[in-house]
């Protein structure tokens, strides 16, 4: 169990508990999916590995999982509900709204009508081997605002009825943020942010309404990790590795040279008082907001035990977070998603 976390870094739920503001993320242990020929997973798993990597987190003290219905075309959900089971004291969140064959493992389409979304809560349940889902969030990122309102109204449903505790948006549109902030049982928007990208919109909206800011890319896609250097690629089957608008951080499968300057230009910064990058990076967007939830990825008990580690050693300082402000600034790069 966790010893000596700083109380920065723990958070209460929509449930009055309270736990560690640090999470894990569940793409990568998914595998291999694809949209066509294009890779949307991190490349080939051992679940076996996978799971213990997920019951040494839940060792550590960590309480809080995150993963969606399409990652694997299922298999993060399956292999989550095979670590953690009905146990009542871990929070998994999960995602729909994109379709996927669990057979041939294709991107099948993106849905979020009533039928679909019932659907979808059924299967996860069935695949993390709950009772109900402690948190249901929609996946489409730009979906049409007004369009949102006959989803989240079926997630209002869903929760009377007793399949899931609450429910959040996965956006990065302060808009889309705003728009069911009061809505009973919202409690949580999942949105990219990490010290490349402090996303302060969106973090404004989340904070006036006392949401949780759940931190997707907290770690750059891994860039962060510190483990990539600019001549190595990523595997063939890694998402990373695939021509998306929105993989900035590599391309063609590397470091992208822009943000290779940007991480020589904080590293020290994010590595005092003998953090680990990573640890580092994490502790920044504690800093930077009370509300923030980071759910780094993982494959490995050992980058489980990083990510963990973090906590014990609190935010960064203000004066460094200065710093680090100031650095980047300077740097004047271009940065677009």
């Amino acid at each position: 169990m966790l010893t000596n976390v700083d109380t920065a870094t723990t958070i209460a739920l929509w449930n009055g508990r309270e736990i560690p503001r640090l999470g894990m993320g569940c793409w990568a242990i998914g595998g291999p999916f694809y949209a066509g020929d294009v890779p949307l997973g991190w490349g080939e798993v051992d679940d076996d590995e996978s799971i213990r990597a997920i019951e040494r987190a839940v060792d550590l003290g960590i309480r809080f999982f995150d993963t969606a219905s399409n990652y694997g075309a299922g298999h993060s959900e399956e292999v989550i509900g095979r670590a953690i089971g009905n146990r009542d004291d871990v929070v998994i969140a999960t995602k729909f709204g994109f379709a996927t064959d669990e057979k041939t493992k294709q991107a099948t389409g993106a849905f979020a009508d009533p039928a679909f979304i019932r659907q979808s809560a059924e299967t996860s349940l069935r695949r993390l081997r709950r009772d109900r889902l402690n948190l249901l969030q929609f996946h489409l990122n730009d979906f049409a605002l007004e369009a949102s309102d006959e989803v989240f109204e079926t997630l209002e449903t869903l929760r009377a009825e007793g399949k899931i505790d609450a429910f959040g948006w996965s956006t990065d549109h302060p808009d889309r943020a705003a728009r069911h902030a009061r809505r009973a049982g919202f409690v949580s928007i999942q949105h990219t942010m990490n010290v490349f990208e402090p996303v302060q919109a969106i973090i404004d909206v989340i904070e006036r309404n006392d949401l949780i800011s759940i931190n997707r890319g907290p770690l750059a896609m891994g860039l962060l990790s510190g483990k990539f250097t600019p001549d190595k690629a990523v595997g063939e089957k890694d998402v990373r590795g695939a021509s998306l608008d929105w993989m900035i951080y590599f391309k063609d499968g590397r470091i992208a040279p822009e943000f290779a300057a940007r991480l020589e230009a904080i590293r020290n910064l994010l590595t005092e008082d003998g953090r680990t990058l990573t640890q580092g990076a994490l502790a920044w967007l504690w800093a930077r907001s009370p509300r923030t939830l980071p759910i780094p990825g993982f494959r490995t008990v050992a980058q489980v035990e990083e990510n963990a580690g973090a906590l014990a050693k609190g935010p960064l300082q203000a004066d460094v977070m200065a710093k680090i402000d100031q650095t980047l600034a300077g740097l004047q790069l271009p940065l677009s998603r």
